[in-house]
């Protein structure tokens, strides 16, 4: 069956909505702190790496920094998700805005090598790898807090906006970079305009920190707490005895998840610019279209599994994926001037990326959620948000439609994984 006619839909109360709001607004700003680092990667390798070096090591040196971030993730996330098993949801859930919304203020106000020398880059570095790991716990733990504070039959709705929330991040990253740029000269963005974003994001992520005070614990986790039993000294250790397979097919849905996010929305621009000699002015605006795109797709596609079964959603997400992928990469250079198009396109084609929170969350019980949302969700970005690129860049050189073929195998790959997993709510 498509869908369930006899289920019933409770409307979202006031407080329930207060929780999404909330939810939302801060894991859209830790993951607008997070992407600004690579929006800003080159004037960060001019400020805290010597001069006297190449600039294509120094960029390097940044992006390195950058990926320390994703290393992070998974000790964080499964540190971060122990406690939130075993301590509470909420706690951690304000903790990881905590994690973000220092280090990113703190980066806008760092001095640079010139003034302090190698302590620059290594106070970056450690700083990278505190909102590695608050960004590691805060997508997991803020998809089991809005599942558990969800009413019958609107989970999907409520990890769909949390979603869109995180995806919104990235959105505004891209904004603010794009009127930093506009607003300043060129001068002035490398002197100390680049400091901004990362001030603004500090100072609001300290206002989410501060909001999400008013949060209540969720309904699972207080009965949880009332019964002892219920609360699990080692999550962890029971969900690599018991739960290897819901772990296996989340780590793979996920991956699903990471293609398509890094390959066609993250990946886009400097492929573009590489592949078909697109400006870096126009690539910016096709971004934005599909970030815009992505995040409207993935709140109607969560929300339709509150209605279908999300089986049948994953092959028409599926396929929708993968005529995205072929779209962007394969029908674009036939039609130069429609990048923007192109790329809205793909990101409407992302529904998919919707589906995969809400699979993992069902995939686990209360006792071990948020620690087995969190270690599939963080394996899966550690292995395969690094692999992606590296695949990418092997096969461009045999053919331009190597980012959409990837693109395909890996949809197949987790459409597989949806259906075989477990339901477990």
């Amino acid at each position: 069956m498509l869908g369930d006619t006899t289920k019933t839909f409770v409307p979202l109360s006031f407080s329930q909505l207060r929780v999404l709001a909330l939810a939302s607004l801060g894991g859209a700003l830790e993951f607008y702190d997070f992407v600004i680092f690579a929006f800003l990667a080159k004037l960060i390798a001019v400020h805290f790496f010597p001069s006297d070096q190449a600039e294509w090591l120094r960029q390097t040196e940044a992006f390195g920094l950058f990926g320390a971030g994703y290393l992070a993730r998974p000790l964080g996330g499964v540190v971060m998700a122990h406690f939130g098993d075993t301590v509470g949801r909420k706690k951690v859930f304000t903790l990881s805005v905590l994690l973000m919304a220092l280090p990113t203020l703190v980066m806008g106000l760092l001095p640079g090598y010139g003034t302090i020398g190698v302590a620059a880059p290594l106070i970056l570095l450690m700083l990278r790898v505190m909102q590695g790991a608050a960004i590691g716990g805060e997508a997991p733990g803020g998809w089991v807090f809005v599942a558990e504070h969800a009413p019958p039959n609107r989970e999907g709705l409520a990890i769909g906006l949390l979603t869109g929330g995180l995806t919104g991040g990235i959105f505004l990253g891209s904004i603010v970079i794009l009127l930093v740029h506009q607003l300043l000269s060129p001068e002035e963005v490398t002197n100390w305009g680049w400091r901004a974003p990362f001030i603004i994001g500090g100072i609001f992520g300290f206002l989410a920190m501060f909001l999400r005070r008013w949060l209540e614990e969720t309904p699972v986790f207080q009965d949880m707490h009332k019964d002892r039993e219920g609360i699990v000294a080692l999550p962890l250790k029971i969900l690599v005895r018991e739960y290897r397979r819901s772990i296996l097919s989340c780590v793979l849905t996920t991956w699903t998840l990471t293609a398509a996010i890094i390959v066609l929305i993250l990946m886009m621009p400097p492929l573009m610019q590489t592949l078909h000699h697109v400006s870096s002015k126009e690539t910016m605006v096709a971004s934005l279209a599909a970030t815009f795109c992505l995040t409207l797709s993935v709140v109607v596609t969560s929300y339709c599994a509150d209605i279908f079964s999300i089986k049948c959603l994953s092959v028409v997400s599926g396929l929708t994926l993968v005529l995205g992928a072929f779209g962007l990469y394969g029908a674009f250079p036939l039609f130069p001037d429609s990048l923007s198009i192109w790329a809205a396109l793909s990101g409407l084609s992302c529904g998919f990326v919707g589906l995969v929170p809400i699979a993992m969350v069902r995939a686990f019980p209360a006792q071990v959620r948020f620690s087995g949302v969190s270690l599939s969700y963080n394996i899966s970005y550690a292995v395969f948000g690094g692999l992606t690129p590296a695949m990418i860049s092997l096969l461009t050189p045999y053919t331009l439609l190597s980012p959409a073929i990837y693109v395909c195998v890996v949809s197949i790959i987790g459409f597989i994984a949806i259906n075989l997993a477990k339901q477990n709510s």
